[in-house]
């Protein structure tokens, strides 16, 4: 049997999770299925479909127990029309209990209504006490296990929607997020885009999340063009890069007596290796044909002085005397020099 994984939805912009589906190889995408998670028996659709070389080896994963039924979607329906129900109980008993700072958002129960989660967020940094809440709830939405979970900002502007900051009718979050990355000031910085809160911070109070869409287009192109301040040769002089424009790859360049002007980065050249090749030429090497002409000479030279010696020097020179012992030379006292006293 051919080993099939499938990537399941439970919510209609959230987080896929995968499954072994090889149980069931008729599915296929949009149908709706009935998994065990952590958080209990729930019903999700089928988002995607894996293929065979894409499934990772050391994968395991748990099996789809069966397809959705329509009385299984009826029963979804019939919880799901109760969650609005259970905000409104819990947001009058948190006001009743004093408890300030605590936002109730949302309430989601499992497909068959074994398990209710609570969902709340707070701006306070401490962490608050909520098990008189959860004792509370548990009493009136029994025999169903409550649970009290607390989320971040972005999901709750996720689960509200609304109108995103930058003018569009739904946030991105809401519109086709399944998750959220990591964003930086850094990442603003890179675009060039101002640092003013209310130019970078979106409707949840966090750094907008559109700021990580286009920053590795530009970090790739900043990689290719000089940076700031730096000298670069130009085709009508050489100037200072006061300015880049990473997605028409090309900088902005001040030119004494000319101004700022815009060239792109096939027209410019870093002023460092124009002065390395200027170094390269103005400083005397001797080339090849002239090193060998002065070893010429020096063979011609020690040939001369051989050639002028007698036979019997030439030979005590070069070779010693056959039998004779390996002594050597002594050495010559210097000029000027003190005798030794015998």
């Amino acid at each position: 049997m051919a080993h099939i994984v499938v990537g399941v939805r439970f919510t209609r912009i959230g987080k896929v999770y995968h499954f072994d589906a090889s149980a069931f190889p008729d599915l296929r995408l949009g149908d709706a299925v009935v998994v065990e998670t952590s958080r209990g028996w729930q019903l999700g659709q089928v988002a995607q479909r894996l293929e065979e070389g894409d499934i990772p080896a050391e994968l395991e994963l748990k099996a789809i127990e069966r397809k959705a039924t329509p009385r299984d979607l009826m029963l979804r329906q019939v919880w799901q029309q109760r969650e609005q129900e259970v905000v409104s109980t819990c947001r009058a008993r948190v006001v009743a209990l004093n408890l300030s700072g605590v936002k109730i958002v949302a309430a989601e129960y499992s497909f068959d209504g074994s398990r209710l989660a609570i969902m709340f967020n707070t701006e306070a940094e401490e962490r608050v006490e909520l098990k008189s809440l959860r004792q509370d709830m548990q009493k009136v939405y029994a025999p169903s296990q409550v649970e009290i979970r607390q989320i971040g900002p972005r999901d709750v502007a996720k689960i509200l929607g609304g109108m995103g900051a930058c003018g569009l009718e739904t946030r991105c979050c809401s519109k086709f997020l399944c998750d959220f990355s990591s964003i930086s000031i850094r990442m603003a910085k890179e675009q060039g885009i101002s640092l003013t809160p209310t130019e970078i911070t979106g409707m949840c109070g966090r750094l907008r999340c559109c700021l990580i869409y286009e920053y590795d287009a530009y970090v790739a192109a900043r990689q290719k063009l000089p940076k700031r301040n730096k000298r670069v040769i130009t085709p009508i002089g050489e100037g200072k890069v006061v300015d880049v424009v990473p997605l028409r790859d090309a900088v902005i360049v001040e030119i004494p007596e000319k101004g700022r002007r815009e060239f792109p980065r096939e027209e410019i050249k870093p002023a460092e290796e124009l002065e390395r090749l200027q170094q390269k030429i103005d400083s005397p090497q001797p080339t090849r044909e002239i090193v060998r002409d002065e070893v010429s000479d020096t063979e011609e030279a020690a040939a001369e002085e051989s050639s002028s010696l007698p036979e019997g020097a030439k030979a005590n020179r070069t070779e010693p005397r056959p039998g004779a012992p390996n002594v050597p030379r002594p050495q010559r006292r210097r000029r000027g020099g003190k005798k030794r006293r015998s």
